[in-house]
């Protein structure tokens, strides 16, 4: 056993800095170059695991190193002359677009359950179609699904996140259901699989974020509190989650009218956030309303060209009294299309 990497001697040797040290019990060092951070780590053989964690030993045995990874596409190297140096047919499941495990599936997951859901997130990246999978993979996850339940919700959420926005998103889903996966990593047990059908190919092609399509399981919005004890997501996604299950039904296009984009935009007239536009754009991309998520991406929220400082000049000072009208103004500067400018609006106010 090493005591400590070489690399970190050479680093130091050479005046490269080196930040953050949280990873290098684990043979893991960030060098600094460039303005860039490069993580590096060095050989390493698992004594010990629990399926969450790993006591390592530092080696200088690359087949041993290999022996310990998840994936065969994951055990490869090179070295510096070009030489590939690949124990377990890494390189001939890439070519044939295959995502197997190093060894046996079942030891591997054992290792580190989360090897479940890296196993989805590699097969969204490297395969061309559904369903080929091998039945020893799919035996031994559904057997050791459960494990995920002790694995950190963030760690999970940095995995599933990249499942949403990967290929066959839909296959992999219903696949995580079906191998009883889902009530250990936050995902409601009563998921709506007609609406997440639906949206999941309302979304094919237009970059959504992975909330906007995870929201589609949602039949309602404890649902997304409920993903968000689970996995610690952030606030700007249990918003848009929540935002997402409330309005998806209640504001929708303007089918009688020649302005079928201005419900949304008054929403975020209404809303005066500044994420209240990224938001309606995600509902967009889950409505399928292509068209018009071109045109919100493409309109500027105009300013409401009234405020309570021009109000108080007409000579009202009450402050009830100058909210209740900026509300009037409001609106009907929203029925112009948000044409109205202050002179004609101020001229509604009955002067005291």
């Amino acid at each position: 056993m090493l005591q400590k990497p070489h690399m970190k001697d050479m680093f130091q040797a050479a005046g490269i800095r080196m930040i953050n040290n949280k990873g290098e019990k684990h043979g893991t060092i960030t060098a600094r170059l460039h303005e860039e951070n490069f993580e590096i780590t060095t050989l390493r053989i698992d004594v010990v695991t629990d399926g969450r964690h790993a006591e390592v030993e530092f080696t200088t045995d690359w087949q041993k190193d290999a022996e310990r990874r998840d994936l065969t596409i994951n055990s490869m190297f090179l070295g510096f002359d070009g030489t590939l140096f690949d124990y377990f047919n890494g390189y001939e499941d890439l070519k044939n677009k295959k995502v197997r495990f190093v060894g046996h599936a079942k030891q591997r997951i054992q290792e580190d359950y989360l090897r479940i859901l890296r196993y989805f997130r590699f097969y969204g990246r490297i395969v061309d179609k559904p369903g080929d999978h091998d039945p020893e993979t799919l035996e031994a996850i559904a057997e050791n699904a459960k494990g995920l339940a002790g694995i950190s919700g963030e760690r999970i959420w940095v995995e599933l996140k990249k499942i949403l926005v990967g290929n066959h998103v839909n296959h992999l889903i219903h696949l995580i259901y079906d191998l009883d996966v889902a009530p250990y990593i936050g995902l409601p047990a009563n998921a709506s699989f007609e609406e997440f059908n639906k949206v999941s190919k309302n979304v094919e092609g237009f970059s959504p974020k992975p909330m906007t399509l995870l929201a589609s399981l949602f039949k309602v919005q404890d649902d997304v509190t409920k993903l968000d004890l689970r996995l610690k997501i952030s606030k700007e996604e249990k918003n848009l989650g929540l935002f997402l299950v409330k309005n998806r039904k209640d504001l929708i296009k303007a089918t009688d009218s020649s302005e079928p984009l201005k419900p949304y935009q008054d929403f975020i007239i209404d809303s005066r956030e500044p994420d209240a536009t990224l938001r309606v754009c995600e509902l967009l991309k889950y409505q399928g309303e292509h068209c018009l998520l071109k045109d919100m991406q493409q309109w500027s929220v105009p300013p409401f060209p009234v405020s309570g400082h021009d109000i108080r000049k007409v000579g009202i000072s009450s402050g009830k009294e100058i909210g209740a009208l900026l509300q009037q103004l409001r609106e009907q500067w929203k029925k112009s299309g948000y044409q109205m400018e202050k002179d004609e609006l101020l001229s509604y106010i009955k002067k005291p």
